[in-house]
């Protein structure tokens, strides 16, 4: 469901806003409608040779769990340049070969959209700066180290990562995954 443009913004927080318009139903009676818009927001997979690097992440508002690194788009910054700017601030990592593993629009009431991000070739270029509210350990593992985690009942962004990959963990699966992740992009090699 879309906002539409005749919608009213009734709360505007600082994370997310409310929408409220009225909906003609199919008896030509009207009812309120409403939806939630949040910024959108990046996840990135570095990685480092053979090496996939995850957050073991702690905020005040939750227990400590298992992630990628990530967070949420500036007003009119690019996704690319939003994954470049988070991987720095949380990880002191850049990279130049970037993909875009793919979006995600979650369903429902609530608008927004992840971009995923595979860096490759990371290299430290400083110390990590993360938000105060933000303590970030990086994790480094293999690649089936890797695949354990992403079954972890702690890993955070297990819905996302579904969403791209069955995780049957089927050899097929595996081998896409590990050519996606340790694979050059063809645009490095031109």
């Amino acid at each position: 469901m879309q906002i539409p443009s005749h919608a009213k913004r009734v709360y505007a927080g600082i994370i997310y806003d409310i929408y409220q318009w009225d909906q003609t139903l199919f008896d030509g009676s009207t009812e309120t409608y409403e939806a939630v818009r949040r910024p959108d927001s990046v996840q990135i997979i570095p990685v480092m040779g053979d090496q996939v690097l995850i957050a073991e992440e702690k905020q005040p508002h939750r227990g400590a769990f298992l992630g990628m690194f990530g967070g949420r788009k500036e007003p009119n910054e690019e996704p690319l340049n939003a994954a470049k700017r988070e991987l720095l601030e949380e990880t002191g990592l850049q990279s130049s070969d970037w993909e875009l593993l793919g979006t995600h629009m979650f369903p429902g009431a609530i608008h927004w959209t992840t971009y995923l991000y595979i860096a490759r070739d990371c290299r430290k270029v400083s110390a990590p700066t993360p938000e105060i509210g933000e303590h970030i350990l990086v994790r480094s593992l293999d690649f089936n180290g890797f695949l354990e985690v992403l079954t972890d009942e702690h890993f955070r962004a297990k819905g996302l990562m579904t969403h791209f990959f069955s995780f049957s963990l089927s050899s097929k699966d595996q081998t896409y995954l590990h050519n996606k992740l340790f694979e050059r992009s063809r645009q490095s090699h031109s």
